[in-house]
């Protein structure tokens, strides 16, 4: 038996509010999860398709590159010098993850562009085959 979730005062919930935010997580979801280029057969610019990992590369070297400076402070001072020998490592590590991932990233975006587009001469080839 499913008991009927209860608002903050204490009091059941209508079957129209339910049905109001069923609907609303639905259509949240199919929105944001795919983009509209996906959709539409629209030629996207070469930022377009690479936007996210060239963020993501940028935003990795220099959290690498804080980690290097970070990690030296901990060689030149020796005031706090516990600080930087837990961060620097920490901040070197976080860096280097994002900066691989962001490089990994752009060669699978690569392959999926050339995919696409054998998908799409393919589809045209077999719409003009068959629609004859």
């Amino acid at each position: 038996m499913e008991i009927p979730p209860k608002s903050p005062d204490g009091s059941e919930k209508s079957p129209q509010t339910k049905e109001l935010l069923t609907s609303r997580t639905g259509s949240t979801l199919c929105t944001s999860s795919r983009s509209e280029s996906v959709w539409t057969d629209a030629p996207r610019s070469k930022w377009e398709i690479y936007h996210k990992p060239v963020i993501v590369v940028s935003v990795g070297a220099a959290v690498f590159l804080f980690g290097i400076v970070i990690t030296s402070l901990s060689c030149l001072q020796t005031k706090n010098k516990k600080v930087y020998k837990l961060c620097g490592p920490a901040f070197l590590s976080l860096g280097l993850m994002l900066l691989v991932c962001g490089l990994v990233w752009i060669p699978i975006i690569r392959k999926k562009q050339k995919q696409r587009q054998k998908s799409q001469f393919l589809q045209s080839l077999k719409s003009f085959f068959f629609n004859r």
